[in-house]
């Protein structure tokens, strides 16, 4: 299931600061949160997480090519919302 989400400075600035110190990606980060928070998960994700050295050294990690970079132009959209072309029934 895609949703958005609106978080508070502060929680953005601490799931980036998270996401960069683990090498996990926001998104992950999030669905081990949420699924920890409604009890689906027996192991708090915290407990499995290892150091991004750790990752690169065990070859589960790939450095990127290029730094992440902030985008200042938004994408066009071809005249949609992104509402639009989040609730299409034809993506399933």
């Amino acid at each position: 299931m895609a949703t958005n989400l609106r978080l508070k400075p502060r929680a953005e600035a601490a799931l980036r600061e998270r996401a960069a110190s683990t090498g996990r990606s926001q998104q992950e980060l999030i669905r081990d949160a949420l699924d920890q928070y409604l009890g689906l998960v027996d192991v708090p994700p915290v407990a499995r997480q290892r150091s991004r050295e750790e990752l690169y050294t065990a070859g589960l990690l790939v450095p990127p090519r290029e730094p992440m970079r902030h985008v200042e132009q938004p994408l066009d959209l071809g005249g949609h919302t992104m509402m639009e072309l989040l609730d299409r029934d034809d993506r399933f």
